[in-house]
């Protein structure tokens, strides 16, 4: 059930959404991400009370997407797992649901190109059955855009052809002929984009400066431990 299907008094707030996800998840988040998490979780509990949302499977591979790219490095690495499950619990959604449905979508193109892909996404008749999402959103007058389907939009791409989505031009180009039959602004979605991939960069610079913070405290531990070790072994007579 989405949160758009509760009855009216029953609608949750994003403070509810951020108690439930603490209360489900209690190892402390370092800032940085914890950061990146909150984001995500707005933006997804913003998404899933308005009326006009539909969960999708390129919407759940944006929703992964961005949780496992963003939390990419993160110590312990185990915790990953309890904390995109308890931020889907917080929204009464399934995290295994997600996962399925997005490795699902990606599976269902595999061994296509770009241009087989954007071809067959664009005909009218025998289409495919990977294209059966997209052709309901093309379909659908109220569609509710956001920035999670774009980046669902961008990881099939990359799927498809890791070397076009680098090439400025060519993954506009791909992403204009992708807009079109979904009956999407094509400027929208490659703002969208840029501002992820802008993010996903200084997150990777964040990462680097604390991995150096992290090594040099590491660094002065054991320096302090082998200082005290000194001092309490008696000189040799």
């Amino acid at each position: 059930m989405l949160l758009s299907e509760l009855p009216v008094n029953d609608v949750r707030t994003v403070s509810d959404t951020k108690r439930d996800f603490y209360n489900t998840h209690t190892r402390p988040i370092h800032s940085i991400y914890r950061r990146v998490v909150e984001e995500l979780m707005v933006e997804m509990h913003l998404l899933l009370v308005n009326a006009d949302f539909h969960y999708e499977p390129i919407f759940a591979l944006g929703v992964v997407t961005t949780f496992d790219r963003f939390m990419q490095g993160y110590r312990p690495e185990a915790d990953k797992v309890s904390i995109f499950n308890a931020l889907c619990q917080s929204m009464k959604q399934d995290a295994n649901r997600y996962r399925q449905d997005a490795e699902q979508l990606l599976n269902s193109l595999s061994g296509l190109t770009v241009t087989d892909f954007l071809a067959q996404l664009s005909q009218e008749t025998e289409t495919p059955s990977w294209a059966e999402p997209f052709r309901a959103i093309a379909n659908n007058p109220s569609f509710k855009y956001s920035r999670l389907f774009a980046i669902g939009l961008y990881t099939l791409l990359e799927r498809l052809d890791a070397d076009l989505v680098k090439d400025e031009k060519q993954r506009n180009d791909a992403l204009q002929q992708l807009c079109t039959p979904l009956k999407l602004s094509s400027d929208k979605v490659q703002k969208d984009l840029e501002l992820y991939r802008s993010n996903l960069d200084k997150l990777t610079q964040a990462q680097i400066v604390l991995e150096d913070m992290l090594k040099a405290d590491r660094k002065k531990k054991e320096e302090r431990a082998a200082a005290k070790d000194a001092m309490a072994t008696p000189p040799n007579q």
